[in-house]
């Protein structure tokens, strides 16, 4: 792909959780399932000091949606549940936006004002979150960076059923650096080492928290003849350049809909379709969707879309589905039938054949099918109407979220500038220049410096480097490393192989403290285990926190096994399977070390079992 020639632009937004407490109030910064008290709420859009209603808000209001709040005393108070004003605004979380500005050469506003950007989606208790200015105009690389920013993190989303959406409030506060770069990123490849380039800065300042749901990137990406799209929450560093080449894709499909489109209609053929009940003609389908919204009362509609057909069932632009998300949105429905996928879902050719005739389809045009109560599936067709008409402008300007196999779907119109208006509870923050030059003087060592001295000093490769300093456990590992310089390769693959296949499990290392570490390796130089318990034993501890690592190593029975204890079970293995010994010679090493392995794991070195297996089998075959 030539991202040059397609116009490609892009900007990142980075949110990265600060380790302090929270923004406006003491409360600790933690993530907890402890549940003390609970409420509920309806928020509704408010006007901006100009009088004016931000689209997103409507948009969000429209679904009328009611918010049920849980939290516990260790990490909320009064400021998060909006029933108390803020207090006065977390200083050290100020000092580390300002350390960050000035790493990035970024000028220092004199002082910062915090503003309140309109969110009724329910992750504010207020129907706001509270953002502030710190500087403009940096630089990292060869991409400025337009804003720093320090904000409150959004309260944590446990799970929504109908209309009603459960909410924790233990993220709510969470101080946010936000960094916005400017939009001359030029490729996905780009984009990503952009990103962790901008990681890697923070993560050099000891400063920011780290672990799953810690760092959130938003991506901004538009082409030639598009618009911008925003994508929000891509979670991994990897997932940013593949978002990123989807999106162009999608973009560029919907860029040729546009075309054809507009070689077989006119926009105005969309200005008045009319939606029809379809429920007699299908009362006698054997779909089994059919069949079970109409026994539960419901109706099937539909409507012609002139120009459609063949155009929402593409490869990389599925604008069924696109329709699809719209229609939800907009009333709940779990989903819509196109034209572009029937036969199919039980409804038989000759019944599709039926509801294009019934509604009347020209050669190019698509159906569009909802089945359910009647109130719903109006307004869902009526959302999917409106969303086909914007298909003649391309590319829609929208919010997106980011999904786990990297495509991404449909969350609300792009906010404008009625979203913002001045927080009148928080005092502005006075940045003097005594107090940049004493964050001058304390600047930490800088990531490009921390890179070379890492390669030369525990003679890394550039790519382990990079995945330890942008982890966030570099401090943690020159410790350990400091400690057992014997141990040092173990510990370098617990840091990189390891750990990420822990989180692949979807389990969240950050737990896992210095002090912890410190002894995990302290008991494995003690031959207390064997480093092929490591990746079991750190499992364990991850699941049981409060367990300390000696117990650990008990109640999972990882105890060292004795020398003699070891030759026992060996010479038992060999000896039951002496005739497959007999048979392969010596490449029964690799069978047989996988059998006594799956006995020893963790109990014993996985060397010295070889060498004692190697032994015992020339032993049998020389006697």
């Amino acid at each position: 792909m030539d991202y040059k020639k397609i116009g490609f632009k892009a900007g990142l937004e980075i949110h990265q959780q600060l380790d302090t407490h929270k923004l406006f109030c003491n409360c600790e910064s933690m993530i907890t399932d402890d549940i003390d008290y609970s409420f509920e709420r309806f928020l509704r859009p408010t006007q901006s000091e100009l009088g004016d209603v931000d689209k997103a808000a409507i948009a969000e209001a429209k679904k009328n949606r009611f918010f049920h709040y849980t939290a516990s005393n260790r990490s909320t108070c009064l400021v998060e549940a909006d029933e108390e004003p803020p207090h006065n605004v977390n200083s050290e979380a100020v000092n580390i936006c300002l350390t960050v500005a000035v790493l990035t050469n970024a000028r220092i506003v004199d002082e910062i004002h915090f503003m309140r950007k309109i969110v009724i989606d329910g992750s504010n208790t207020g129907g706001f979150q509270r953002t502030g200015l710190v500087a403009v105009d940096g630089k990292i690389d060869d991409v400025g960076i337009q804003t720093i920013a320090l904000e409150e993190d959004a309260a944590r989303k446990l799970g929504e059923k109908g209309k009603i959406v459960h909410y924790g409030l233990d993220r709510l506060g969470i101080p946010l650096i936000e960094i916005a770069t400017e939009p001359s990123i030029k490729n996905p490849l780009h984009a990503r080492n952009v990103a962790e380039r901008i990681g890697m800065l923070l993560q050099a300042t000891g400063k920011v928290k780290r672990g799953l749901g810690t760092i959130r990137q938003d991506l901004n990406i538009s082409i030639k003849n598009g618009a911008r799209v925003e994508i929000k929450g891509i979670q991994s560093l990897s997932s940013i350049s593949r978002v990123s080449e989807k999106e162009v894709y999608r973009q560029l499909g919907l860029i040729k809909i546009k075309e054809t489109l507009n070689s077989r209609i006119k926009k105005t053929d969309l200005k008045n379709i009319d939606i029809v009940d379809l429920t007699n003609l299908l009362r006698k389908s054997k779909s089994n969707i059919v069949q079970q919204q109409l026994k539960n009362k419901g109706c099937a509609v539909g409507f012609r879309l002139p120009g459609f057909n063949g155009l929402l069932k593409q490869k990389d632009t599925r604008l069924g589905k696109e329709f699809a998300v719209h229609a939800k949105i907009a009333s709940g429905i779990g989903g819509i039938i196109h034209s572009d996928e029937l036969p199919g879902y039980g409804i038989t050719n000759e019944e599709t054949q039926k509801i294009h005739k019934t509604l009347g389809t020209k050669k190019h045009d698509a159906f569009i099918l909802a089945l359910g109560k009647k109130d719903v599936v109006i307004k869902a067709l009526q959302a999917v109407i409106e969303r086909a008409k914007t298909s003649f402008d391309g590319v829609p300007n929208e919010v997106r979220r980011a999904l786990p196999d990297d495509t991404t779907e449909y969350m609300r119109p792009m906010p404008g500038a009625a979203r913002m208006y001045p927080e009148t509870d928080v005092p502005p923050t006075r940045v003097t220049n005594d107090k940049i030059e004493i964050i001058k003087k304390n600047l930490p060592e800088l990531p490009d410096e921390k890179y070379k001295r890492f390669i030369k000093q525990y003679q890394l490769n550039n790519e382990q480097t990079k995945q330890i300093l942008s982890s966030g456990y570099s401090d943690d590992f020159e410790k350990i490393v400091k400690q057992h310089p014997s141990l040092k390769n173990v510990i370098i693959r617990t840091f990189l192989n390891t750990f990420s296949e822990l989180e692949k499990e979807n389990l969240d290392v950050s737990v896992l403290e210095e002090k912890t570490l410190l002894n995990v390796f302290s008991r494995l130089s003690q031959g207390k285990f064997s480093k092929e318990g490591i990746p079991d034993l750190l499992r364990y501890i991850i699941k049981n926190p409060e367990v300390d690592v000696d117990t650990a190593i008990k109640q999972i029975g990882l105890t060292a096994t004795g020398i003699d204890e070891i030759q026992r079970i060996i010479k038992k293995i060999v000896k039951e399977r002496r005739d497959f010994v007999e048979q392969r010679g010596i490449d029964a090493l690799g069978p047989l070390m996988g059998i006594i392995m799956k006995e020893l794991r963790g109990k014993a070195d996985g060397k010295v079992i070889s060498e004692i297996l190697r032994k015992e089998i020339e032993k049998k075959l020389y006697i």
